[in-house]
């Protein structure tokens, strides 16, 4: 498997969305240079162990309701311009409620998520990944956590800081961005 990018004259938010209407059967990004990225299917094991990250995400939120929960399929406009999708994301509550109804349900909601989270799958570029989490960072995202099974390794984003790279954690948590949240990574290691 491997990600296709697509070099097209700069297309705009409303041309991207008629391409992602007409080929709902892909999973597209749209780069803030006007590049539509197509992304193939994970893997089983990866959407498996996708699931699994989202959910513990959703339960916390759940318990706490302190904001919300989306999974890989959605599209955030970024402040570049750019499309992303990550593979799981949480916004706190009162940012999500200062969108419009619009924005929430009938657009790629024009908000960067407070928190991302990229699995890393066999198929995909670690360095196109690094350079999307550093986009996320650029563009308002406090909170990026890069999770390489292969590796065995979580690297940590957060806005004006280092990467820190953690080798095999069985756990990852952040009380400031998400207070009470821990992820067990134990069956994501395998």
């Amino acid at each position: 498997m491997t990600t296709l990018a697509i070099k097209i004259p700069r297309i705009n938010h409303a041309q991207f969305w008629e391409i992602c209407q007409v080929n709902q059967d892909l999973r597209l990004e749209l780069t803030a240079t006007g590049e539509v990225i197509a992304m193939s299917p994970t893997y089983s094991w990866t959407g498996q162990q996708n699931s699994g990250l989202t959910a513990q995400l959703w339960n916390w939120n759940e318990s706490t309701e302190l904001g919300f929960v989306f999974d890989s399929s959605t599209g955030f406009t970024l402040l570049n311009g750019a499309v992303r999708s990550p593979d799981a994301a949480w916004i706190i509550s009162d940012r999500w409620k200062s969108l419009t109804e619009e924005q929430q349900r009938h657009e790629f909601s024009p908000i960067a998520p407070d928190f991302v989270v990229e699995l890393r799958s066999s198929s995909d570029d670690l360095e196109t990944l690094h350079a999307k989490m550093e986009e996320y960072m650029e563009n308002g995202v406090k909170l990026g956590w890069l999770i390489d099974p292969q590796k065995r390794q979580v690297e940590i984003y957060r806005i004006g800081q280092p990467t820190e790279i953690l080798q095999v954690p069985s756990t990852l948590s952040e009380n400031e961005v998400l207070p009470g949240f821990s992820l067990d990574l134990v069956k994501v290691w395998g």
